[in-house]
């Protein structure tokens, strides 16, 4: 079939939608609705997903993270492991060949405070952190004032803390942070160092803004039951994975675990992060994805319900094509190609309205990314094309079968 009866076809479609509008633009509403879904959850996800690849690239990527737990919320299995210790953290330093440094942190519960106190200010969203004097550096903390833990201050369990950018704007506005002493319950805390504001951030968040870190030892003097410790261990460049292989065997050795025994302990690199948010983001994909098929069935059944009124209504015009020469094949292109330029002129209009509705939410909702993947909106146009072959054909072969005499007699 020439171009020039295909560009016949989708003219005579785009007339029919024309004169038809209000009808058209109801039976392919499911399209729209289904297309529209598909670009928005795809493009808050993808922004999601560059958000806190950002975020946990920002901490380094030649990091291995140890845990004793996967969640704050442990099966009853996971619940009798023994915690980590410091001690694991410094076995790890001294076996380790590929290992540049380690450190680690001590924290309370996910979730849980604390409330610091200033003078009648009050920052209640505090993150309290115990931190070894080397963590600064494999986090990759930037400083904007003053000086992190030292091995002076963690051997002496001196009360001394670092605070974020949070905690400096509610509790200073209009003053200067280093050397002021802060109240934490019945604690006191002189602040000796500042974060820089974060960069990189997941609906506007990060812990480090809200982070109140202070020596490991004093941590665990305040704490002296806190067992949620995390390890960081360092790579050498171009040593990851050998580090990771080598780390486990290390910590599997110090935690005495036989050959037949199971890890009773987690390790996590950068790219394991990526791997487990983008399992998390399939699943989320696949609901959008669910949502966006019933949309766009309902829109298929108007499709073939509209083309079949269609065929019926234009019984004598296909007799008098077929007494002129028009093959089947003809006749059934003529009526696809109207389902489809149908549901995509759906497509188009699902794209049209969610790519500004993508662009409103983070107008309303700074915090929350969005970046509009151009695969969304090529699948979008894709899946409306293809409702209207699936959905067409049987409108289509329907008009290709009917006999030209009873056409003409149609009345």
């Amino acid at each position: 079939m020439s171009w020039q009866m295909h560009r016949e076809n989708i003219a005579m479609g785009l007339e029919t939608l024309r004169r038809h509008w209000l009808r058209s633009l109801l039976t392919i509403l499911g399209v729209i609705i289904g297309v529209a879904v598909v670009i928005i959850i795809g493009s808050l996800l993808t922004g999601m997903r560059s958000s806190i690849l950002s975020m946990v690239e920002s901490y380094g990527t030649n990091n291995i993270y140890a845990f004793h737990l996967t969640s704050p919320f442990p099966g009853p299995k996971e619940r009798n492991r023994r915690p980590l210790e410091v001690a694991h953290a410094d076995i790890l330093k001294e076996q380790s060949d590929f290992l540049a440094d380690v450190s680690s942190y001590l924290t309370l519960r996910p979730g849980i405070v604390q409330s610091l106190k200033y003078r009648g200010e009050v920052f209640d969203r505090g993150a309290l952190v115990g931190a070894s004097p080397n963590l600064a550096e494999n986090l990759g903390l930037i400083l904007d004032r003053g000086r992190f833990v030292t091995n002076v201050d963690d051997s002496g369990r001196r009360m001394v803390c670092i605070v974020g950018s949070n905690v400096v704007d509610a509790l200073f506005p209009h003053a200067q942070p280093l050397g002021k002493t802060v109240t934490m319950g019945s604690h006191r805390l002189t602040i000796i160092g500042t974060l820089e504001k974060s960069k990189n951030t997941v609906f506007g968040q990060n812990d480090n803004d809200n982070a109140i870190y202070i020596p490991l030892r004093s941590f665990e003097r305040i704490y002296p039951r806190a067992d949620w410790l995390t390890i960081v261990a360092r790579s050498r460049q171009g040593y990851l994975d050998l580090a990771l292989q080598e780390s486990e065997l290390i910590l599997r050795r110090a935690r005495g675990l036989s050959s037949l025994d199971d890890n009773d302990f987690v390790l996590n690199t950068y790219d394991r992060f990526v791997e487990a948010f983008d399992d998390a983001v399939g699943q989320i994909g696949l609901v959008a994805i669910a949502i966006s098929a019933v949309g766009l069935l309902v829109g298929g059944i108007g499709v073939m319900n509209i083309m079949l009124v269609s065929v019926t209504e234009r019984t004598r015009e296909i007799g008098v094509r077929k007494a002129l020469g028009a093959r089947r094949k003809d006749i059934t292109f003529q009526f696809l190609f109207e389902a489809m330029t149908l549901t995509a002129t759906g497509g188009l209009i699902g794209v049209g309205l969610a790519v500004p509705a993508s662009y409103l939410i983070v107008l309303l909702v700074p915090t929350l990314p969005a970046i509009i993947p151009a695969w969304a909106i090529a699948a979008g146009l894709l899946t409306s094309l293809a409702v209207g072959v699936v959905f067409g054909v049987f409108p289509a072969v329907k008009a290709s079968r009917l006999d030209p005499i009873e056409c003409l007699r149609y009345e």
